[in-house]
């Protein structure tokens, strides 16, 4: 008589998601520029080139209205801001048919002449999203149905709403949230997540906000926020907000791209002119530059770092991959695709022109610009500001590529 070995349902179900490769399980990418804040994606197995028309549309939503929050997408619900009959709304979409699950108005609607709206993207955390709308809301929310479950206002925290508004995604840590309200009770404040109480502000740097996203690192084996405004790079220590190193940066008007930690490397970037700069801090917490030059000058699009190189578009310059280590260019291309942001996955590099709408994938390599594919976002938003451009930041996961174009959230098959 054979014995039968009988596996429980879970026990198979686990099984069999640990056989499945990385591009058919599960994928999130619960806050700005994804798991780890570098602008990649996990996903592999995706098509090495598009169909002529461009890879096919799953869905597309159209009452996401104005702003240029990003997605935050986690166990297959999509979240990001928008605006509604003149309220600033979180809104949850079903990231696989578009379906609407709920909108929640949390805030008045910042107006600028580049466009109304919203700028964060929100921070998925277990059951809670979080977020800070342009105006300074700072909200967590149920992510089953948007309810509110505690809020402030920056300027209650000293903040003053930058020209362009709040543009900052803030991070969830532990049990802290993370955020730059700027001003003299400290540029940087640290949040209990579940209450919103403050647990520290930064006193001893009082710089204003700028639009730069903060981030967590590991620098000479201790633990660290590193945040920057218009003038200034700088980490704190997590448990009290002490200021542990700082450095000056050459910054003019509007402070964007989010800093890239590389062991106890820091690189930014920065445009109107101000370019980048590559330091590096010592285990007694000095500040050692390494260069500081105009190769990179990125305004908001961001850049990605792959191996050595840093990649993204320069203004002046166009397309660069720039090598790490001494700043040095490796290869520039300006013609064939206009200003935009980037995002990587699987070995590829996906470039949004702003302007045009072109989506364009890159083969992310030292050897030159190789262009694989490319489609036209179509059709495009009507509501979008004469001085606005597209520029909500592509996001890749679960072999869907997303993008946003104001009211427009597109969804395409690439996998």
């Amino acid at each position: 008589m054979k014995t039968r070995h009988i596996v429980p349902a879970g026990a198979f179900c686990l099984l069999l998601a640990g056989l499945m490769p990385q591009s058919m399980a599960e994928n999130n990418w619960p806050q700005w520029r994804g798991v780890n804040r570098d602008g990649h994606s996990s996903d592999i197995g995706l098509l090495d080139k598009w169909p002529e028309n461009g890879p096919e549309k799953i869905w597309m939503f159209e009452n996401a209205g104005k702003g240029y929050s990003g997605p935050a997408i986690v166990d297959g619900k999509f979240f990001t801001m928008g605006t509604r009959e003149n309220r600033t709304i979180m809104l949850c979409l079903d990231a696989n048919t578009g379906e609407e699950q709920w909108a929640k108005e949390i805030g008045d609607v910042l107006g600028n002449a580049w466009g109304d709206g919203p700028r964060g993207t929100p921070a998925v955390d277990s059951d809670n999203v979080y977020t800070l709308t342009g105006e300074g809301n700072l909200l967590c929310v149920a992510a089953v149905d948007g309810s509110i479950l505690w809020e402030t206002k920056t300027s209650e925290l000293g903040g003053k709403t930058p020209n362009w508004g709040y543009s900052e995604s803030v991070l969830i840590d532990g049990q802290k949230l993370l955020f730059t309200p700027g001003g003299e009770k400290g540029t940087v404040a640290a949040l209990d997540k579940s209450t919103g109480e403050v647990i520290w502000q930064s006193k001893q740097i009082e710089d204003k906000a700028h639009y730069s996203s903060i981030v967590a690192a590991q620098i000479n084996g201790a633990k660290q926020f590193v945040q920057r405004t218009e003038k200034s790079i700088f980490g704190l220590n997590p448990d009290d907000g002490a200021l542990l190193w700082k450095t000056d940066f050459p910054g003019r008007t509007a402070v964007i791209p989010t800093p890239i930690v590389i062991g106890n490397r820091v690189y930014v970037t920065a445009g109107y002119g101000s370019g980048c700069k590559t330091i590096e801090i010592q285990p007694d917490n000095t500040v050692k530059e390494l260069y500081s030059n105009r190769e990179m000058k990125n305004h908001h699009g961001g850049v990605v770092r792959i191996g050595g190189q840093v990649f993204g578009y320069s203004d002046g310059i166009g397309w660069l991959c720039q090598n790490l280590s001494d700043g040095s260019e490796v290869w520039s291309e300006r013609k064939a695709l206009g200003k935009g942001a980037i995002t990587y996955a699987d070995g590829k590099l996906i470039c949004l022109d702003e302007g045009k709408g072109h989506v364009v994938m890159l083969a992310a390599s030292t050897d030159g610009y190789r262009e694989l594919s490319r489609f036209t976002l179509h059709p495009q938003s009507e509501i979008r500001a004469s001085r606005g451009k597209i520029w909500t930041h592509p996001v890749i996961v679960n072999g869907k590529l997303y993008l946003r174009d104001q009211d427009l959230i597109y969804c395409y098959d690439i996998k």
